[in-house]
């Protein structure tokens, strides 16, 4: 019999097979919340006046995370007139945290509150709306397996919209 290969008729050699056996199982159950953990590690703490938004999204089918992308919803619940429609201005930035490759979506400030300039009665209420960045949507990759982090200022919401891509094609004309 070969050295390197163990003795079956040993009962140890079932136990070995045993051990083995569990421990794969361990590593399939308990790494990916393990994973979860370590990949935070990757993101440093809020400075001051930030505060640090944590999104885990959850686990699709392969095929299905492709189809999928998030839309970041930065903004404020703020009392505005029902009439207008209001925006912050402001950006999101995307960066790479170094030695992790991972990436990371800050918000330094919301600006000041702009809108449309309709004439509402002066009497006429007001009402609590959030009120979001202007601009584009900011769609990003729907990714299971990381964490999506968000450092914006203190009071400022961050929201977040699931957009699914049509699983039909249709082709353009030559032209």
């Amino acid at each position: 019999m070969p050295s390197g290969l163990p003795r079956r008729d040993l009962p140890l050699g079932k136990n070995v097979n045993t051990i083995r056996l569990l421990a794969v199982l361990c590593l399939l159950f308990v790494l990916p919340d393990v994973q979860a953990v370590d990949n935070l590690k990757a993101f440093p703490a809020a400075e001051q006046g930030m505060v640090r938004h944590v999104l885990q999204l959850p686990k699709q089918e392969q095929s299905e995370e492709a189809d999928l992308k998030v839309e970041l919803v930065v903004g404020r619940t703020v009392e505005v007139d029902a009439g207008n429609r209001y925006f912050f201005s402001g950006q999101i930035v995307k960066e790479t945290i170094g030695g992790w490759g991972f990436p990371r979506y800050i918000v330094s400030q919301l600006g000041p509150l702009a809108g449309t300039l309709m004439a509402i009665r002066p009497d006429a209420a007001k009402v609590r709306r959030f009120v979001a960045l202007g601009g584009e949507a900011f769609l990003i990759r729907y990714n299971s397996r990381l964490p999506i982090v968000v450092y914006a200022p203190q009071g400022v919401e961050v929201r977040y919209r699931l957009w699914r891509a049509s699983p039909e094609t249709t082709a353009i004309d030559r032209g």
